[in-house]
């Protein structure tokens, strides 16, 4: 009874604080208000609602960001969706940052909301863009008791140590060929002032060797070991199949943004949840890594014409002092953020093949996960031709969203690459979808629950 009056009166409804059944409900419904937690929520329930609820999970908000609550991907999918006579709700989480702990139940606690205002749902889906994609994957695995279903959009399915780890080697790589001398720490930072100090510091590094034919070779290698493909940008140009210098130069791009925010300032934050550095590279061979690269190619071309030995830079690597993990940090990220990949309803994922951010190797870890656990005929993965984070159209989007509901209604999987452009095609008939055939290669560093070996660093 606490809980609920707390709810109720720290509710900001844009109509009355006690709503009417969504089926004795004449107009559209918009509520907005706060959890105990502090958490936004926002819901809109149409005046004709279809009995299906969607729980949206947002990506990632960094520290000192604002932290609106989300319901949808975008206000165009969010439109579509009204009309079509879905319920959408979601929350904010009560921080930002690396707050799984924190979006996990509050999107549970948003759903509990919705159902004390609007009653049960015929059906409930989980649906979520970027780490929100994570989330999802999370809610679908230890809460399956409260969905039918999951769409996990470029998501960062391959979990947070593997997450940490892959994004460990290429500021290894960068630090150990272009500034070997330097004390440039790349994990375990005291606070944030030294994280952005650190990444500053190897920007620049990274600066004046993109200015040179050796350097621009030693960034393709960095990037390389981050899976980063060479047109990830829609604003940038398209390199041809042997137009290494261009994908380099769009791989730079990558790799300064990567230096900017994710490898050391969001690093640190996460870091400071989970009590020090949850990612290692001991035992690692980057040679390896580098031969099973679908840019190993374009490596290899770029050393040639740089007239520099690639044997040599790998073995540099090879000698470099590693970095060990904190082993309490593993334990809370393995506890708090990894998949096991054990689905109890269908999921399906999709990803663009031109991600930098989270590359789109990561649904090859999570099909690893899945498979080991005995969901792979549970688990979809679809793949949209294009460069950058989440740019699906909304077409894309709803198609992924109606062949989900379709395997719900059916028991049978259609997610073809035609199936789902044609569906695009109905929802969004303006733009050309984009689905096609595509298997991803495999993940650097996978990390999952499903594979016991995977907890020795």
């Amino acid at each position: 009874m606490r809980i609920r009056l707390a709810l109720l009166t720290t509710a900001c409804l844009s109509l009355a604080a006690t709503a009417l059944p969504a089926q004795a409900a004449t107009t559209d419904t918009h509520l907005e208000g706060r959890l105990p937690t502090g958490a936004a929520y926002v819901m809109d329930v149409p005046a004709s609602w279809n009995g299906t609820v969607l729980l949206y999970s947002h990506g990632y908000t960094p520290t000192g960001a604002p932290n609106p609550a989300q319901n949808t991907p975008g206000p165009a999918a969010r439109d579509k969706l009204l009309a079509e006579g879905y319920a959408l709700i979601g929350s904010s989480y009560a921080t930002n940052g690396w707050a799984i702990t924190e979006a996990v139940p509050d999107q549970l606690a948003t759903l509990d909301l919705f159902t004390q205002k609007f009653g049960p749902a015929g059906r409930t889906l989980a649906w979520g863009t970027s780490y929100g994609g994570f989330v999802t994957s999370m809610l679908a695995e230890r809460h399956a008791d409260r969905f039918d279903g999951s769409l996990s959009m470029c998501g960062l399915v391959q979990g947070g140590v593997a997450n940490w780890n892959s994004t460990l080697d290429p500021v290894f790589a960068l630090r150990t060929l272009l500034a070997p001398d330097s004390r440039v720490r790349l994990a375990g930072f005291a606070d944030q002032a030294e994280a952005v100090a650190a990444g500053k510091s190897l920007t620049s590094k990274v600066d004046a060797a993109q200015r040179t034919t050796e350097g621009r070779a030693r960034i393709a290698l960095a990037a390389a070991l981050h899976n980063i493909p060479g047109h990830n940008d829609p604003s940038q140009t398209e390199p041809g199949p042997t137009d290494w210098r261009t994908a380099q130069s769009n791989q730079y791009s990558a790799i300064r943004g990567l230096l900017q925010l994710p490898a050391f300032s969001w690093r640190q934050e996460a870091e400071s949840r989970a009590g020090g550095n949850p990612s290692w590279n001991t035992g690692v061979d980057y040679r390896s890594m580098l031969e099973r690269s679908p840019l190993y190619k374009e490596v290899t071309e770029l050393y040639k014409e740089a007239g520099l030995s690639l044997r040599t830079d790998l073995s540099a690597l090879g000698r470099a002092p590693r970095i060990s993990p904190d082993p309490a940090a593993v334990r809370w990220m393995r506890g708090t953020s990894v998949l096991s990949g054990r689905l109890t309803d269908p999921q399906l994922n999709i990803h663009t093949t031109g991600d930098a951010l989270i590359p789109v190797q990561s649904e090859s870890a999570y099909r690893r996960a899945a498979t080991a656990a005995g969901s792979a005929g549970l688990l979809r993965q679809a793949y949209v031709d294009a460069p950058g984070h989440c740019t699906f159209t909304p077409g894309e989007t709803l198609a992924a969203l109606h062949t989900l509901e379709h395997r719900l209604d059916t028991g049978r999987w259609d997610a073809s690459p035609g199936a789902l452009n044609s569906l695009a095609r109905a929802e969004d008939p303006t733009a050309e979808p984009r689905y096609l055939p595509y298997r991803p290669s495999s993940y650097p560093r996978p990390y999952d629950l499903a594979h016991p070996a995977d907890a020795r660093p």
